[in-house]
Order: structure tokens, then C-alpha cells, then sequence
């Protein structure tokens, strides 16, 4: 797989019946290795051992309901009274993160409400807080630590 611009991870990689699975820690099971799930399994170790995230403050694959529709968030982060804090979505690396990646994501948003949101391809990471009382956003340079987080 891709070298990312994430710190590297033993990861847990099995092979079954020809095809390569990763060990998924908040899921707690081996999940298909694609390019988006390398990805994911990076910035969520990045998250839990550089940035001090609890891990059991943070789910994968989520599902929302948006517009009578079924749809799953890559990552959802929740504060300790468990309402969500943080949507991260990613891409894969050779993806490029445009604005029709950020539409989704605040798509799911709007059912969400959270006060952060995260787009990575594992290459470039984007974060935003967003003020819902100013109705503004701003980009951060960094994604922040888990104790500098608004709202926790």
C-alpha cells in the first residue's frame, strides 16, 4: 500500500481467499483493505496515539438518515455526554479533495451538527470548526489535540 503523510502502524493485515483484510479497532473486526480503508486505519492510530483521541469516544462507518435516505459517515468523534463532535471523511490517496468532498461531508452534517469536520485522502488533511452562532467556519492549520477541542 501507499506511504501516506500519517505516521506508519503495525498494522493487523490478514489474507483471505486471495484478498487482503485490515484489523479495524473500533469496529473490532477484519474489514476489506481498499485504499480509502488504509486511509482510515492510519488517521484513526494517528488520532488515538499522536492527538490523545479516546478510542471509545469514536466510531466508524456511522449511519445517518439524510432526506429519507440511508448513509454511513467514515468516523464520527462524540463528546463524553455521546452527542457527535467531529464527522471525518476520507479518500482514497489518489483522490483529490474537492469541493464536491466537502459538500458531502456537510451534507452529513446537517443531521450531525458537530463542530468539527475532517477530510483526509491520507495525503492533505482538512480541518474546519465551524461556529453556528456566528454562522461562519474556519480552517485550522492543524488538526487539533483531543484536550483543545471545543465542547468536550
Amino acid at each position: 500500500m501507499l506511504a501516506l503523510n500519517l505516521p506508519s502502524y503495525p498494522f493487523k493485515i490478514a489474507n483471505k481467499a486471495g484478498k487482503r483484510f485490515i484489523f479495524d479497532p473500533l469496529r473490532k473486526k477484519y474489514v476489506a483493505l481498499t485504499p480509502e480503508e488504509w486511509v482510515r486505519q492510519h488517521f484513526i492510530q494517528y488520532l488515538l496515539n499522536y492527538k490523545g483521541y479516546p478510542q471509545g469516544l469514536l466510531a466508524n462507518e456511522v449511519q445517518i438518515v439524510l432526506n429519507g435516505t440511508r448513509k454511513r459517515c467514515d468516523t464520527v468523534l462524540y463528546d463524553k455526554s455521546l452527542s457527535a463532535l467531529m464527522i471525518v471523511e476520507y479518500k482514497a490517496p489518489h483522490i483529490e479533495i474537492t469541493q464536491a468532498v466537502f459538500n458531502q461531508i456537510t451534507r452529513y452534517n446537517m443531521v450531525l451538527r458537530v463542530k468539527y469536520l475532517i477530510v483526509s485522502n491520507g495525503i492533505k488533511h482538512y480541518c474546519c470548526r465551524i461556529d453556528y452562532s456566528q454562522q461562519k467556519y474556519e480552517f485550522l492549520p492543524d488538526i487539533p489535540n483531543y484536550q483543545d477541542l471545543e465542547g468536550l
